[in-house]
């Protein structure tokens, strides 16, 4: 195509696409955030529409394959003063899975709809029938700790787990508000209280220019309230990196064509070499700009790290695939998030949030349980085992939790129902101490009998491996200090030391 066709074609759109242009005049900015979008190809939109930072969004294309979003980002290449300095000089020459320097980090796995604490980590086999169930305990690599018998592969890494029988303090609400806020749904809308991710990613910042802090992972589920929440109090800047989870899958890099990257590439040098005509002085500085930003944007970390194709058969088949389609009205038991996410942490992101599976189980309790638990004891053990075999132990935290527990009683329909008054959670890795039980409950596992650890002591737990005293400040827009957690929380000891 020639370059008047080119500037012919531009003028068209141009006119077309006024309004919008006037209406994301920050695509001229010249922040970090502007250039990603200018950059992104139109399926990728790191720094997309607020509140939440999305991948993804519906764009029109035009019958020569470009997208009028594509036209956006490449006008504003061609206007917008892109330097070296700002994008590669930040990118690491180091492939995705390769930390560029020790940071800390967590992965936290919410089990959206309460997953049954006695049939998993707190089994009563010496109760009633209409409370213990239909599973028995097995032996675990830690004498005297026994797991379900449907978790063997986890029972195999007991030795490098703690899990707290006696969590304690939830309210009945059927929302991961309390378990990524430690407040619940109400005093969050009210208060606009943060993600726990948005605190750190406020006060600890990115590790690099190209790696987001806090990635969430979290698909768009049909129950509203098990959906990720946003930074609240402290801005649209510390939202989270949003992947919807239906959409992972376009992320990876097998479906990032080639011939796409050339052609926008080659309108540039087109455009380029027009402008040459009228001004020489610092074109050549432009085009290396140019080059090397594609450069960026074809290797970062960000989009390697959720290609899970790049890892070994092995690991692929350690961690198990599950299902991208969602359970109920729930997420799904889908194991290449568990494994996205330790590439992530592995990339430089601080904070990974994970929607696992659907546990709200009012009805046909055990034979759901013996469909998805499996795949459950394959992911999160793959991810437990992992973490340690490739030196993250110190560093990356694992916790894995509900937002409650399921009745003591066996209902009539097979089921167990909503049961805030305990619950158990799995940790592991952050430099914690390992292979232990925490607490325990009552003989019919409806109550903390010993050790009751208030749930917003997890969240005190995650900030100080992360570095962060939860019993102090962070600053909201308006730069007033808001305690991170109410001044009675602590990290669980037993885990930290102290």
């Amino acid at each position: 195509m020639s370059v008047e066709r080119v500037l012919a074609r531009t003028r068209t759109r141009m006119s077309k696409l006024q309004e919008s242009i006037l209406a994301t005049e920050f695509l001229w900015s010249y922040n970090l955030e502007s250039r990603f979008a200018l950059l992104a190809p139109p399926f990728l939109n790191l720094f997309g529409k607020p509140p939440m930072w999305n991948f993804f969004g519906r764009s029109h294309r035009y019958c020569d394959g470009l997208t009028r979003r594509s036209f956006l980002q490449v006008g504003g290449l061609g206007i917008g003063g892109l330097t070296l300095a700002d994008l590669h000089a930040a990118e690491s020459q180091k492939p995705a899975g390769t930390p560029s320097s020790r940071h800390k980090s967590v992965i936290m796995v919410y089990l959206s709809g309460g997953m049954p604490h006695q049939d998993t980590f707190d089994l009563k086999p010496a109760a009633p029938t209409e409370i213990r169930g239909e599973f028995n305990p097995i032996a675990t690599t830690v004498p005297g700790i026994e797991y379900c018998e449907l978790l063997p592969k986890l029972a195999g890494v007991a030795d490098r787990c703690s899990i707290v029988r006696s969590i304690v303090g939830q309210r009945d609400e059927h929302s991961s508000f309390q378990n990524l806020t430690g407040f619940t749904m109400g005093e969050v809308q009210r208060d606009g209280i943060p993600n726990f991710g948005s605190v750190v990613a406020r006060i600890q910042g990115a590790t690099n220019e190209v790696t987001p802090p806090f990635v969430d992972l979290f698909p768009t589920m049909q129950h509203r309230p098990y959906n990720s929440t946003g930074a609240g109090y402290l801005g649209s800047a510390y939202n989270q990196v949003r992947a919807d989870g239906e959409d992972l899958a376009s992320m990876r890099l097998r479906y990032i064509e080639s011939p796409e990257f050339t052609s926008r590439r080659s309108l540039l040098e087109q455009l380029d070499a027009f402008r040459r005509q009228a001004d020489t002085g610092s074109i050549d500085e432009m085009n290396e700009s140019y080059r090397r930003a594609f450069d960026v944007l074809t290797s970062s970390r960000l989009v390697d790290a959720m290609n899970v194709e790049r890892e070994d058969k092995h690991v692929l088949d350690r961690y198990g695939r599950g299902s991208a389609k969602h359970l109920g009205d729930g997420a799904p038991t889908w194991n290449d998030q568990l494994l996205i996410a330790r590439r992530l942490v592995e990339a430089g992101v601080r904070v990974v949030t994970v929607a696992y599976g659907f546990w709200d189980t009012h009805g046909n309790n055990f034979a759901h349980l013996k469909q998805h638990l499996p795949t459950f004891d394959a992911g999160i053990s793959a991810l437990v085992e992992d973490i340690y075999a490739r030196g993250l132990d110190q560093d990356v935290s694992v916790v894995v939790w509900g937002e409650f527990g399921r009745t003591p009683k066996i209902n009539d329909k097979a089921g167990r129902d909503h049961w805030a008054p305990v619950q158990s959670a799995l940790f592991a890795g952050g430099g914690m101490k390992v292979g232990q039980v925490i607490g325990s409950t009552d003989k019919t596992a409806a109550y903390a009998a010993d050790r009751p650890v208030h749930y917003r002591d997890v969240l005190a737990t995650v900030y100080h491996n992360l570095g962060i005293d939860s019993t102090g400040y962070v600053r909201d827009t308006g730069e007033r200090p808001v305690r991170i957690l109410p001044e009675d929380c602590r990290p669980i000891r037993e885990l930290v030391g102290g």
